[in-house]
């Protein structure tokens, strides 16, 4: 049975994948948008990251912004990026304001309010066979954790995990650099 993710997801990168010219801001952008309205999110609550040349890290693909800022090493043990990609295990974590985790990241402004924070992350590895290629991650963001919505379910982290397949797809096509 299609999945939400699926049905939505797939015309968009049909699309993509058609162009003649690599993916440039206004692509990734559409991309985060889209993805974003599967799980009610806004778009810099959308990251999807891959693995760097060397093996060793995560780089940001979206949002766009946060490529400039630097690489997650795999290494980081208080990167939720990294333990998944390491670990090749998905995960949700509702209470992550309170957790302990890199937040160079979050400083970047996105345009948002400065007290608005991650409260609450799903985390999954994009895999191309079984090695590990990226991670996508949907977040929730607000100055408090009820301001940032509904805790994920088991049922996100389901439909996030069925879009792995179409990630590894997406993170082929060429890019701007």
């Amino acid at each position: 049975m299609p999945t939400r993710t699926s049905n939505v997801l797939d015309p968009l990168y049909e699309k993509l994948e058609k162009r003649d010219t690599p993916l440039d801001s206004e692509a990734l952008t559409d991309v985060a948008e889209q993805i974003g309205r599967v799980f009610h999110v806004e778009r810099d609550e959308v990251a999807v990251l891959e693995l760097s040349r060397s093996g060793k890290a995560l780089r940001f693909v979206i949002p766009e912004k946060l490529q400039a800022v630097g690489e997650i090493p795999l290494t980081s043990t208080t990167a939720l990026a990294a333990r998944t990609a390491r670990e090749r295990r998905s995960d949700i974590v509702n209470n992550f304001a309170t957790s302990r985790h890199a937040s160079v990241f979050e400083g970047v402004p996105l345009g948002r309010r400065q007290d608005e924070v991650i409260h609450k992350i799903m985390s999954v590895p994009v895999l191309l066979g079984d090695k590990v290629i990226g991670v996508a991650q949907i977040s929730r963001k607000g100055a408090t954790p009820l301001d940032a919505g509904p805790d994920f379910t088991p049922k996100d982290l389901g439909e996030l995990q069925a879009l792995s397949s179409l990630l590894r797809r997406f993170l082929a096509l060429p890019r701007v650099k």
